[in-house]
């Protein structure tokens, strides 16, 4: 008798479902019904009732067999979101998200992003690094990642920014990300790319504004040193808060172990911000987020 080949175990595949919608009973109760009954197991789940704006947010990690795929999930979960009026996404959990950074004269934050993506850290495809300048176009050869300069001369923002469209539309690009980029994006651009762009800052705004703000803190006697990641709305530095990291100081530092330390910090928080937006951690609650880390 011919021994007959041992069958394959169906493959398995992992999705995030996200969701916000209306604060009312059964949420919960919907969405693991559903899950069950598409013979899904759930791995982790998280949620949160705002009492201030009444809305429920929720993240699922769940895995599932063949022949369950993400079009059918999407296809047959629509009508648990129209019922429940939900603002939702069901994502494969493998999937790289494919971002852009873009960075003027200070590199730091970009450097710590393409090793952090090199080394598997950060759940992300850089698909290209967009710059004003030249400076960091050796580096980023390094990464073997595109580099892209677009100048932006006085007169030239618009263009500047049409050019950086096509970049996100030809490259399926998911995510803008601002390391260190030192140029005002238009009303516009941040209008298109709603929630899909970040930006760090130090966080001595608005009290040290202007040129060289750790050498006004250090004049100041400043004890801490913060740097805070959001999403960019036309409201300049003033989009949902993402991360925010603190160091204290001491009387002792120098404006240059300022600057240093600024550095670190603001290193740390926009990698948390973009890793967490990478794995579909973050929800928009006004101009508040929900972070589920």
């Amino acid at each position: 008798m011919t021994e007959q080949p041992a069958a394959s175990a169906p493959a398995v595949s992992s999705y995030v479902l996200t969701l916000s919608c209306p604060d009312k009973q059964g949420i919960v109760h919907a969405v693991s019904s559903y899950l069950f009954m598409t013979g899904a197991n759930i791995e982790d789940s998280q949620q949160f009732g705002d009492a201030d704006t009444g809305l429920f947010f929720m993240r699922v990690l769940f895995s599932a067999e063949d022949p369950v795929t993400l079009e059918k999930l999407r296809a047959s979960f629509a009508a648990i979101g129209d019922s429940f009026r939900m603002d939702w996404q069901i994502h494969r959990d493998s999937d790289r998200m494919r971002i852009v950074l873009m960075v003027s004269k200070f590199g730091h934050c970009l450097n710590d992003l393409l090793f952090r993506s090199r080394i598997g850290a950060l759940p992300v495809e850089i698909a290209a690094v967009v710059s004003n300048h030249t400076d960091f176009e050796e580096l980023v050869g390094g990464y073997g990642v595109p580099f892209h300069h677009i100048p932006v001369p006085k007169d030239g923002k618009a263009e500047a920014e049409r050019r950086l469209l096509d970049l996100v539309r030809e490259e399926e690009v998911e995510l803008v990300v601002l390391a260190r980029y030192m140029q005002v994006l238009s009303d516009d651009l941040c209008k298109r790319l709603s929630g899909r762009i970040i930006n760090i800052h130090h966080s001595f705004l608005p009290s040290f504004k202007g040129a060289k703000p750790y050498h006004q803190a250090h004049a100041r006697g400043v004890k801490l040193i913060g740097a805070t990641a959001h999403y960019v709305t036309a409201d300049l530095d003033e989009g949902p808060i993402i991360e925010q990291e603190v160091e204290r100081v001491h009387h002792g530092v120098t404006p240059e172990q300022l600057v240093a330390t600024g550095r670190d910090v603001e290193c740390r928080a926009l990698a948390h911000a973009v890793k967490w937006h990478a794995e579909h951690r973050i929800l928009l609650n006004g101009r508040r987020t929900v972070v589920f880390a």
